[in-house]
């Protein structure tokens, strides 16, 4: 089974923690695609039981408003009974648009893989790696 790691990425740093998520996945044995939130639809990526989203904080803590949000948007009503791996830098703030993305999965009637996202501040460093790499196990083992 290939699991997928779906991203939006403005500086590039989302694009890495990707890239690690699916290194997790390939560790524990699974198949893994890393694919840009522009090339896939909700309801491609809603038919997979496992799957992993990732975004930037934006603006003040939320998700990318004109490609990200409208994406959650449609993807929130195809979700319930889903296992999703949520991710994403920051550049300031405290997590907040991480949180609110998990509980809106949540309330929506999905699981979240690890009871919230990973986040880090700017680009990823070893302690990320090594958070986002167990991540995509705990994906690979859902």
């Amino acid at each position: 089974m290939e699991l997928k790691v779906v991203f939006w990425s403005g500086s590039g740093n989302t694009e890495s923690m990707a890239d690690m998520v699916a290194k997790g996945i390939k560790e524990a044995g699974q198949e893994a695609k890393v694919i840009s939130i522009e090339d896939i639809t909700p309801e491609v990526l809603a038919a997979d039981a496992v799957f992993a989203m990732g975004c930037p904080a934006m603006g003040d803590e939320v998700l990318e408003e004109t490609i990200v949000e409208p994406f959650v948007t449609d993807i929130e009503k195809l979700v319930n009974g889903k296992k999703i791996a949520l991710f994403g830098s920051y550049g300031w703030g405290d997590g907040e648009w991480m949180r609110n993305w998990a509980e809106r999965m949540e309330k929506a009637g999905a699981i979240v893989i690890g009871g919230e996202g990973v986040i880090c501040a700017d680009a990823p460093d070893d302690e990320a790696e090594e958070k986002l790499t167990e991540l995509g196990k705990k994906m690979a083992e859902a």
